[in-house]
């Protein structure tokens, strides 16, 4: 029995990912020692943290993750704002907001929610907030430099507002190295 550390997702179209870039270097034109940024190739729109899950179960979790999908179309989404959880006075992740169709993409997880709960996964305790992690602010980090953090966010203003369709929701495999984590896709169905 393999386990496989699984997550559900929507990728991103490479425009979006290059917005993600441009976005990341206006936050951190003061260089942030004390965050982690994210590789804006790896930033994608989690949907469901799955963990380690058996190897056995994927066809199952495919399968749910497929009828959860399964006709609502492709959801308009764009990039609208940058802001820090659980706020700006105290940054532990650095993000950026999503708008559009949400609506549908609250449908989309809560129907990702339901048939996985189905499999025996927990549903997530906290509220859906749809967004794109950038960062993570290192434990330890000193205020002053959260301080410096939490202007450069504030003062980060979007140039464009990328906008993109979601088409499909994919199963995603998540390999843990020294350099971070490298996600590959294991299975894709289509909304």
């Amino acid at each position: 029995m393999e386990l496989i550390r699984a997550f559900i997702a929507i990728e991103l179209p490479d425009p979006v990912k290059a917005s993600i870039s441009r976005i990341q270097a206006g936050v951190r034109r003061d260089e942030h020692t004390s965050v982690k940024w994210v590789n804006p190739e790896s930033v994608h729109l989690t949907l469901k943290f799955l963990g380690n899950v058996n190897s056995e179960l994927i066809p199952d979790v495919g399968r749910a993750m497929s009828q959860a999908a399964a006709g609502l179309g492709p959801i308009r989404l764009e990039i609208s704002k940058v802001g820090a959880f659980p706020n700006l006075r105290a940054p532990r992740v650095v993000w950026v907001g999503l708008e559009g169709d949400i609506s549908t993409l609250r449908v989309l997880h809560g129907q990702v929610e339901d048939r996985l709960a189905e499999l025996g996964f927990p549903p997530e305790e906290r509220a859906f907030s749809p967004h794109l992690t950038l960062g993570r602010v290192r434990q330890g980090a000193a205020r002053p430099e959260r301080q410096r953090l939490a202007q450069a966010i504030y003062s980060t203003r979007l140039d464009e507002r990328a906008a993109f369709e979601a088409g499909s929701v994919s199963l995603m495999r998540s390999t843990l190295t020294r350099a971070g984590a490298i996600y590959s896709r294991i299975l894709q169905a289509g909304l």
